[in-house]
């Protein structure tokens, strides 16, 4: 068995839908967020798992690979399941959402005299939408992202960290990125959502870099145990990601604290910045290991 872990598609867009929707949950569970949020996430981690299947084919080497291929559907399903509740209970709306409407309109109307009426209730419209059904594919996910870790080779137990660490860490900067988005569109929202999940974010940072460094991994690069093809300049460029991605995450929650609503803009750009830093944090150090 090789000592070190292989890179594939499918693999990928199964981690990042994965630990995507694990990111939806993370700021659903409030029930501040408007529906429009949960829609955007759910309908493009579904792209990914679909995705995920079409770069599987129907060719599986060994057992890990077949399960996890055959997760790929599993995790689809799971991703749909919240989104067509989410759209069929679309009019009750978001607790938080219609609190936060109602009370606006109330002030309104007290400073100028225009009455304005009231957000549908649940009573009227029927249950809103359930946000623990976005932790459906992230458990029945979990499963999938450990028979690709035993499939990707190397020493499994720590395949299966790498790949689930990646998961979290890729979903976290891609949610986090467009719920400073969101902002747009809802601009009363508190800016303690984007907040929570870029700290969550820096949380995972650490073990992220932690695992890929653990042998046989990036510090065998650096030693020359492991060849890059590239004299090293790869190993360096990994490790320029690693630390350019904590540092962008700090610097977000530091802009996050101006009290200027351009702020949330600014954090947002500079997640931007911190996706294509984080993949190269987890994409590059697996395919030099790969290699």
């Amino acid at each position: 068995m090789s000592d070190v872990i292989q890179l594939d598609a499918t693999t990928v867009l199964l981690q990042w839908a994965i630990g995507g929707m694990f990111g939806c949950w993370f700021t659903t569970r409030h029930r501040e967020v408007g529906l429009g949020y949960g829609w955007l996430l759910r309908g493009t981690y579904l792209v990914m798992a679909v995705g995920a299947i079409l770069f599987a084919g129907t060719s599986f080497d060994g057992d890990a690979e077949a399960v996890r291929n055959l997760g790929g559907v599993v995790v689809a399903i799971a991703c749909l399941v919240p989104l067509v509740q989410s759209i069929v209970r679309r009019r009750a709306g978001v607790r938080g959402f219609r609190e936060q409407h109602d009370e606006r309109s109330e002030r309104v109307a007290r400073m100028t005299g225009i009455e304005r009426g009231a957000s549908v209730r649940e009573s009227d419209a029927g249950p809103e939408f359930d946000p623990r059904l976005d932790l459906l594919p992230v458990i029945l996910g979990v499963p999938v992202l450990v028979a690709a870790g035993v499939a990707a080779g190397g020493a499994d137990v720590l395949a299966v960290v790498r790949i689930i660490t990646g998961a979290v860490f890729l979903g976290l900067v891609s949610d986090a990125m467009l719920l400073g988005h969101w902002y747009l569109v809802q601009p009363g929202l508190p800016r303690r959502h984007v907040n929570e999940i870029v700290k969550a974010f820096l949380c995972v940072w650490p073990i992220e870099v932690a695992v890929m460094l653990v042998p046989t991994g990036m510090f065998s690069v650096f030693s020359g145990a492991v060849d890059d093809g590239w004299s090293g300049q790869l190993g360096w460029f990994w490790a320029a990601c690693a630390v350019t991605t904590g540092v962008l995450a700090v610097v977000t929650l530091k802009a996050l604290k101006e009290r200027a609503y351009s702020a949330v803009m600014a954090a947002t750009g500079l997640m931007y910045l911190a996706i294509l830093t984080a993949f190269g944090t987890d994409l590059v150090a697996r395919a030099v290991l790969a290699g």
